[in-house]
């Protein structure tokens, strides 16, 4: 009777053995890689240097995965699927882990709060920044690296050139209780809307203005239905490159580091392509002519930023005294982009 049974278990072992064997081991680690932008942006091409960095370094042991444009998850879901582990790797903007209990993420669309990019990325690199990446950990998320957007500008279809010329009118803005705040502080009505839908609402007037780096302008034709656009820098937007924590902790220690490598790498070539955007989009906006674009003088910039000041000591329960000290300091004696 056991030699029928047997003979039964070696053939079915002599089948899994070669999927034990070589052929298991070379099947790469796949990394997917979600995002909800397309891939001729900083972002979506920041993802793409990556994926090929981390390809070519690891020899093809590691496979990256890209679905851009909301193709595998949606702005609000993906978060979510990265703790699940459906997603390994995102980039969202910094104002989404506000709702996951890290509030102090909010301090990155503080007003005026990081005066050039030499100051933003001393704090990105530095240990405020790194701190808070920490505090994502026990989501189940570990943070990677920083990367841009850009400085906003203010667009609308009247003339901006003091702080109370916003008064009244209907801003769109992300969900984040800090640019709330800014746009009341203002005067002005902050209304909650999707990316996506910005450009119908400002066609059809359900808002009157919008706040953006120039990139994002041009990249949504917003130039096409606003008449005005005053060049504050008032604001900063930028993004967390983040992984799945129980994924990442269970890489193998020289794949981990590679992939560390080509993060690094990656982040510097997103930091200059968003710069390179920005100016020749701001180039466009002025070269189309259906958008008049004003710099602010210097009292004028002081006046906005006096006017926008208090959103700090609002906010300062929400993201932290000490952290907006910390940031405060850190900008004390930089020029003003």
């Amino acid at each position: 009777m056991k030699a029928p049974f047997l003979g039964t278990l070696a053939c079915a072992l002599a089948l899994v053995a070669p999927l034990a064997g070589p052929a298991a081991a070379q099947a790469p680690i796949v990394i997917k890689f979600s995002h909800v932008v397309t891939t001729d942006t900083p972002k979506g091409q920041g993802a793409e240097r990556f994926k090929q960095l981390a390809e070519a370094r690891t020899k093809g042991a590691v496979k990256v995965e890209i679905y851009p444009n909301s193709t595998l998850y949606k702005d609000k879901e993906e978060v979510e699927m990265l703790q699940l582990g459906a997603v390994q790797m995102l980039a969202p903007s910094t104002s989404k882990f506000g709702p996951l209990g890290v509030k102090e993420f909010e301090a990155f669309d503080l007003p005026y709060i990081f005066p050039n990019e030499q100051v933003l990325r001393r704090v990105q690199d530095g240990p405020i920044g790194q701190g808070l990446f920490k505090k994502l950990e026990s989501k189940g998320i570990k943070g990677l690296g920083y990367w841009d957007n850009g400085f906003k500008i203010l667009t609308s279809n009247k003339p901006m050139h003091a702080p109370e010329d916003v008064k009244g009118l209907k801003f769109r803005i992300q969900s984040s209780k800090v640019l709330e705040a800014q746009f009341k502080q203002l005067g002005a009505l902050p209304q909650v809307l999707a990316f996506s839908e910005l450009y119908q609402a400002l066609q059809t007037g359900v808002v009157d203005g919008q706040e953006n780096p120039p990139s994002n302008v041009t990249t949504q034709k917003i130039n096409e239905v606003q008449k005005h656009a005053t060049l504050t820098y008032h604001g900063y937007v930028g993004y967390a490159v983040i992984v799945n924590k129980g994924f990442w902790d269970g890489l193998p220690a020289d794949i981990r580091t590679t992939l560390e490598g080509a993060i690094q790498e990656a982040t510097a070539y997103e930091h200059e392509i968003a710069d390179k955007q920005n100016e020749a989009a701001l180039a466009d906006i002025r070269a189309t002519g259906k958008t008049e674009v004003y710099t602010p003088t210097e009292a004028e910039s002081a006046a906005w930023r006096k006017a926008l000041a208090p959103v700090q000591r609002e906010m300062a329960s929400r993201v932290g005294k000490d952290l907006i000290a910390a940031l405060n300091k850190e900008a004390d004696g930089a020029p003003n982009n």
